[in-house]
């Protein structure tokens, strides 16, 4: 077999329209190729392609060929790597989405859907189409869990700090979530989105500290604060996981990084500064977090309970 000619400069080694290789040089003929695959009509991706774990460059022909469409959907909730569980997100079908007045997407390899969008709602990265943070949360509510709902929605809101992502606005303020659903009512899924938009809060840095938060609200214990900037001495100041200043109680989420040698003398001494001040440090962990975070509760309560909370 002779070695085929290579492909185009805009075209070589990455996912790619018939269309845009014809444009840019390339013949029928090559186009052929069975170094070539075709994953659906119109579209070639060079055999041996790494695209993981880049989704774009694999969406955005899609994208190109079907017509006013936007990456949508579990494909969308990908992309922005949102946290949450959202049932079928790992299938290899890519989710597409048209306005309602065009007839729904069907090619090979597209789940279509249809639905009515405003002009922000819809954002353009890197020539991929793709809806918005605030739609996408909106998009999967029929598909998610009011709790998981709520962890995205933490994870928009959040306030992220700009020395470590480079940035200083949270993706979506709690406004523009219910801005999205005031435009959309109706729409499937919005009796939980707007459950979870009830219960979510600024500044929970993770997923499981929202889902930690959301299991000691459901336990009928006191709200925390989120992320409080705590004092406990001049010129010592920590910002717990979550807070009960009433009763000096913090609560802290370590996740698989506080295993490390350097976090661990980190957050002993975090322990003994909270301790030096008066407040009980309940430190949580996966293993805690097992039975809907049964463990996690009870550590909670009886240091709650220590303090002279009591549950009524």
């Amino acid at each position: 077999m002779k070695t085929a000619q290579p492909l185009p400069e805009p075209v070589a080694g990455v996912p790619f329209t018939v269309l845009e290789a014809l444009d840019a040089g390339a013949s029928y003929r090559r186009l052929r190729h069975r170094g070539l695959m075709s994953p659906s009509r119109g579209i070639r991706i060079p055999v041996g392609t790494a695209l993981a774990p880049a989704l774009a460059p694999l969406v955005r022909p899609f994208t190109r060929v079907t017509e006013f469409s936007a990456a949508s959907h579990a494909t969308a909730f990908r992309f922005w790597e949102m946290p949450g569980f959202l049932p079928g997100s790992d299938g290899p079908d890519i989710h597409l989405s048209r306005p309602d007045t065009m007839a729904i997407p069907r090619r090979t390899g597209v789940i279509g859907h249809v639905g009515q969008f405003f002009a922000d709602e819809i954002t353009s990265i890197g020539g991929l189409l793709v809806t918005t943070r605030t739609r996408t949360w909106l998009d999967v509510a029929r598909l998610m869990g009011v709790d998981e709902l709520t962890v995205v929605a933490d994870h928009l809101v959040r306030v992220p700090r700009p020395d470590l992502e480079g940035r200083s606005d949270p993706h979506a303020s709690i406004a523009e979530l219910a801005e999205m659903l005031d435009r959309h009512k109706g729409t499937p899924g919005i009796r939980k989105a707007r459950l979870a938009l009830e219960q979510t809060r600024v500044g929970a840095d993770s997923a499981p500290e929202t889902r930690l938060r959301l299991a000691l609200a459901r336990a009928a214990l006191p709200e925390p604060g989120v992320n409080p900037r705590t004092e406990l001495r001049s010129g010592v100041v920590r910002q717990p996981d979550l807070a009960y200043p009433d009763f000096l109680v913090a609560v802290e989420y370590e996740g698989d990084g506080h295993s490390e040698s350097g976090q661990v003398v980190r957050d002993i001494a975090r322990e003994e500064d909270f301790d030096r001040a008066g407040w009980t440090l309940v430190r949580i962990s996966k293993r805690h977090m097992a039975n809907d975070a049964r463990s996690a509760v009870a550590k909670v309560r009886a240091a709650l309970q220590a303090r002279g909370w009591s549950q009524r």
